[in-house]
Formats: structure tokens, C-alpha cells, sequence
């Protein structure tokens, strides 16, 4: 079980080392912060595609969810590499599945890897350095678990309906935030049916070949989280 590490509303760290292979994942979380802990300042090192992104969310709570991971990002990875956060050219790698612009994130000219995920109130941030994809998702509900079981693994599918009702949900959500790790590690998300790989419902994850997947704790939190990474010596994904 990994930890991720909490990051302080309105600052991050000025320098960080650069992840290895031998190293886990850099884990980080921010809990949604109050909208007026993100200054004018911090919406401008966005760039236009993401400050249009922010703008076409409806919710307020949402829209403040998205503008905090995408400036937590982009500080962090100004940590990693010593640069400008408002001067680092991210775009997304197609998709492995449609060849979609919709892929993995990626940096122009760096090969760091990182991934993050944001749900209401929490968002949490991967660096590695080979391919990662991590995600995190409040607790299911009953209903929820027992709708949705039926789009997992079969073997997944099959340890669900072996349990009794009040384990479910716990199970589901385990499951289901590991193979949401694992799809955006693949460049896929959800365009892939997420009934393909196996990943376990219970304590211990597992992985197809050639992936890790651990789960996370992420502190103070009610939050299910896990994080998916190639092993360093498999081929990338296609």
C-alpha cells in the first residue's frame, strides 16, 4: 500500500528531485481548496485549452476541482524540471484504442511521466519515471456496485457476487479505481472495455504482465485511490 503526499492550498515545492526507476511513484493529494485560494495568478500559468475547459464546467465545485489539479500539475512538474509552470508545453498522446487526442498526458521533449485524477473535493497527482496512470473515486454506493459490477472482469464480476451486500460496494470500488488506474496508463480510459484485464477485487491488487498496480492511502480522506505503472523493463504501450 502506497501513501500519497499532501500538498499545501496555494503553495507547492520549489525543487524535487526527478523520480527514478527505482523509485515508486511520487504520490501527491490536494483537497479542493475554497475557489479564492487559487489566485488570477495561478489561473494564468493555464494554457488556453485548459482555462477554456475550466469556463465550459457548469458547477462551480467542479470547475474549481479541475483548476486545482491542473495548477497543482503544472507546479509540480515545474519542481521536477526547474522550469516556468506557465512555460511547459503539455498535450495529450492519442489514444491507444481510437486514436482519439484524447490519450495520456505528456510533456513536449521530457520524458517524465505523470498522471493525475480529481473527483469532488480531492485531487491526486503521479510522477514516474516510466509510464503511470493513477486515479482516485469516493466510496460506491450499494446501488452503484451492483449496477455496474456486471462491466468488470468476469472473474471480478463472479468475487462481487460472492460477497455479502455490505462488502460489495468496498470491493467494487477497490476494482474499479485500480482498472481506472491501469486504463489511463494504457492511454485508453473507459474507450476500453474495462472487462478486458483483471485486477482483483480483493485486498491485493493485481496486474496483467508487464504493470504494477498498488492501491493508495490517501490521508484524512473517505477516497479509494490506486496507481498503475510499467514495470521498466516492458515495452511502452502501444
Amino acid at each position: 500500500m502506497l501513501t500519497t503526499t499532501a500538498l499545501t492550498h496555494g503553495t507547492w515545492p520549489r525543487r524535487l528531485p526527478l523520480p527514478t526507476t527505482k523509485d515508486h511513484p511520487h504520490l501527491w493529494h490536494l483537497t479542493t481548496p475554497h475557489p479564492t485560494a487559487l489566485t488570477t495568478t495561478h489561473h494564468q500559468i493555464l494554457n488556453p485549452t485548459e482555462r477554456h475547459r475550466a469556463t465550459s464546467l457548469r458547477r462551480p465545485e467542479d470547475r474549481t476541482t479541475y483548476l486545482t489539479a491542473h495548477v497543482s500539475l503544472r507546479m509540480l512538474l515545474a519542481a521536477y524540471l526547474g522550469a516556468d509552470p506557465a512555460d511547459l508545453p503539455l498535450y495529450r498522446m492519442p489514444c491507444t484504442s481510437c486514436q482519439g487526442p484524447h490519450g495520456r498526458p505528456a510533456l513536449v521533449g521530457h520524458p517524465l511521466h505523470f498522471s493525475l485524477s480529481h473527483t469532488t473535493g480531492l485531487c491526486v497527482l503521479a510522477f514516474a519515471a516510466t509510464t503511470v496512470g493513477i486515479d482516485a473515486e469516493p466510496p460506491a454506493t450499494p446501488t452503484v456496485a451492483d449496477e455496474v459490477a456486471a462491466a468488470l472482469h468476469p472473474r471480478e464480476t463472479a468475487e462481487l457476487r460472492a460477497l455479502p451486500p455490505t462488502h460489495r460496494a468496498t470491493a467494487f470500488t477497490r476494482a474499479w479505481t485500480r482498472k481506472e488506474a491501469l486504463l489511463k496508463a494504457l492511454g485508453t480510459g473507459l474507450n476500453r472495455r474495462p472487462s478486458l484485464e483483471y485486477v482483483g477485487t480483493g485486498e491485493q491488487p493485481l496486474a496483467p504482465p508487464g504493470w504494477t498496480i498498488s492501491d493508495v492511502t490517501v490521508p484524512d480522506t473517505t477516497h479509494t485511490a490506486a496507481v498503475a505503472l510499467r514495470t521498466p523493463t516492458s515495452p511502452p504501450p502501444p
